[in-house]
């Protein structure tokens, strides 16, 4: 079995924006009383760790990303006692919370940075990276390109520029000052103490500056995680850190260090290339994405993911695959944003149920522990209506009642318009229904959960002769898995080579057939096959 510190390894995680989950108490915003009442159903769908989008008080120029205090919850969610018991709950039903801890930047409200521009004698003053002039570190890229013109920003006040790597409003953190890193361990301690089994860490690889480089995934980085490790791995070796790296593989593959950094980190790559296999029916460009991951401690796990709070990010493929993305998938030009697309699941699926099912067949089967947004089990659409990244962060759609049970008063935003709106897409009618999207995706959750070839971290593809069909190993042990995706529209067939023709259980059917020639697979199906001894 495996180690219960490794619990991590084959768990299935769910992202919620409180905000937009669930409302308790009538003020028309999620809270924290409102998730805990849908504890039940987060059980029931078989997830083992939430991650909470930020709960922190905000200015909200960035979603709760920008922080103006990381000692405490935003009133509008609760209170830290809210959250405290919201834990205990999780806890009696074996799920666990892990939330967001943003290390680089905070918000410009935060008292911090008030005193570092207004006083150049505040103790506060060397929290944050000042500069007479705006021509440091040229080779920085600068990330929101739609907003940003430039990594700098004049402060009146202070008379100098500030850095800031995302908007204007959030202010880098100067980790040269040892203050900084020994405040920002002091956060995370306050939070494990409350309860809190681990962290996403956002936008890690931009912690440092150095001239004449670009100031991404420096040494001093990476010195700076591992110290932030060994304090977890010495007062709370059960809790995580998942690293937010938005990188190739290779670059990623330094943030595990040797298993004494990063738990987990996200495999940004393989997403938008999961898409690109389902458009172009062919599986070549997810393989060349995964021979060219390399392995990682056997204490480290990848995180997957279809879809999350972000726009579905093209900074991972080349400029032609890029534009190629943006013509498939995003044909109107407001479904562009920043370097990506913003929509759902659902509808960049075309809402095709088999392509749906399908696209989770490759989160649950691929290496690493797969992240699932919340409302993409149920098929939710997204508001295009919205600015900003809002239009896939619309409140969850519970039942076919005015504002879909998320409400009693006036929700914060608008809701999905259309045929994936709540009056047809909710909680409460798949829950119902045996042959539902909700159901689908909670029996892959129950049955990846059963074997540990699941948690593993490396693959073997098999060549069928057929580039219309994902054809791979997963194994652990003696539990070896062939798992078959066709992600073609047309029926295929796929023969395997002499080694696989055996003895398999599938997994989804209960039937054992012994596969000795050629295999006919149905359009856009998915098998996920255990080898009989």
């Amino acid at each position: 079995m495996m180690d219960k510190n490794l619990w991590y390894k084959n768990a299935v995680f769910y992202e919620i924006s409180v905000r937009s989950f669930k409302d308790s108490n009538g003020d028309g915003r999620g809270d924290l009383h409102g998730l805990a009442e849908k504890l039940d159903y987060l059980q029931t769908l078989g997830i083992d760790c939430i991650w909470l989008m930020p709960i922190y008080p905000s200015p909200l120029n960035d979603d709760g990303y920008d922080i103006a205090d990381y000692y405490n919850v935003d009133k509008s969610y609760g209170t830290l006692d809210d959250l405290k018991e919201l834990i205990a709950k999780a806890h009696r039903r074996n799920v666990r919370i892990i939330m967001d801890l943003v290390l680089n930047h905070t918000s410009d409200q935060h008292p911090w940075f008030q005193a570092s521009r207004s006083d150049p004698n505040s103790p506060h003053r060397d929290y944050y990276v000042w500069s007479d002039t705006d021509q440091k570190y040229k080779d920085a890229r600068i990330i929101f390109l739609d907003t940003e013109t430039s990594n700098w920003t004049w402060d009146e006040k202070a008379g100098k520029y500030y850095w800031h790597r995302f908007y204007s409003s959030q202010p880098d953190l100067n980790f040269d000052n040892p203050k900084v890193q020994e405040e920002m361990i002091n956060v995370a301690r306050f939070w494990l103490n409350l309860g809190i089994d681990g962290f996403r860490a956002d936008a890690v690889p931009y912690l440092f500056e150095r001239e004449d480089t670009h100031c991404e995934n420096l040494p001093e980085t990476h010195a700076y995680l591992k110290k932030l490790r060994a304090f977890m791995d010495e007062h709370y070796p059960d809790r995580i850190l998942l690293c937010e790296a938005n990188q190739g593989p290779e670059d990623v593959r330094p943030y595990f260090g040797d298993g004494d950094e990063f738990h987990m980190g996200f495999h940004f790559p393989i997403m938008p290339r999961i898409y690109m296999a389902l458009k172009k029916e062919r599986y070549e460009d997810m393989a060349r994405i995964m021979q060219r991951t390399p392995p990682i401690p056997e204490n480290c796990q990848w995180c997957t993911f279809l879809r999350n709070h972000d726009e579905l990010t093209l900074e991972m493929v080349t400029p032609e695959e890029r534009q190629w993305m943006w013509e498939q998938y995003a044909p109107e030009p407001r479904m562009k944003i920043n370097l990506g697309i913003r929509r759902r699941l659902a509808p960049l699926l075309d809402n095709d149920r088999r392509k749906i099912e399908l696209a989770n067949s490759l989160l649950f089967t691929l290496p690493g522990s797969p992240i699932i947004y919340y409302g993409d089990e149920i098929g939710m659409g997204d508001n295009l209506d919205l600015p900003d990244r809002n239009g896939v962060r619309t409140p969850m759609q519970w039942d076919d009642s005015p504002n879909a049970g998320f409400t009693s008063g006036k929700p914060y935003s608008e809701f999905v318009k259309g045929r994936l709106g709540y009056r047809n897409v909710n909680v409460a009618r798949q829950m119902n229904d045996p042959d539902s999207l909700f159901n689908s995706i909670k029996r892959m959750i129950a049955v990846r959960k059963k074997h540990e070839a699941f948690g593993s971290s490396g693959m073997e593809w098999v060549e069928s002769g057929n580039p219309h069909v994902a054809a791979y190993i997963r194994r652990h042990g003696d539990d070896t898995m062939l798992i078959l995706n066709n992600l073609s529209a047309s029926a295929q067939t796929v023969k395997l080579p002499p080694q696989y023709q055996k003895k398999y259980l599938d997994l989804f059917a209960g039937n054992e057939h012994v596969i000795a020639d050629v295999l006919a697979l149905d359009p856009h199906s998915y098998h996920w096959l255990q080898m009989q001894k």
